[in-house]
């Protein structure tokens, strides 16, 4: 259900309400017994926590393994071609 926010014109006081969207709308004030405005608000965005979303939370363990894998190769595959770059160096 969504939550909509509501202020009174008259006392100013602005309140929250969980209610189903096919109810009608609060038109009186709990505080002074007004009549209420629903605000219009932007409501909660998406949130997407953690290193991914499908493709490092929802793989298979197989798909783990070679991407562990495939990482593991190219930073050893990096950590040669420094070595090799600094023998290089060192000839000139």
């Amino acid at each position: 259900m969504p939550t909509y926010q509501y202020r009174c014109p008259d006392c100013g006081h602005e309140f929250e309400e969980f209610q189903s969207m096919t109810e009608d709308p609060i038109e009186t004030c709990p505080k002074c017994q007004g009549h209420t405005k629903r605000l219009i608000t932007g409501g909660a965005g998406i949130l997407f926590k953690g290193s991914g979303f499908y493709e490092t939370d929802y793989r298979s363990s197989s798909y783990k393994k070679d991407a562990q894998k495939d990482k593991t190769d190219s930073a050893s595959a990096a950590a040669s071609s420094d070595s090799t770059k600094k023998t290089d160096a060192s000839k000139s």
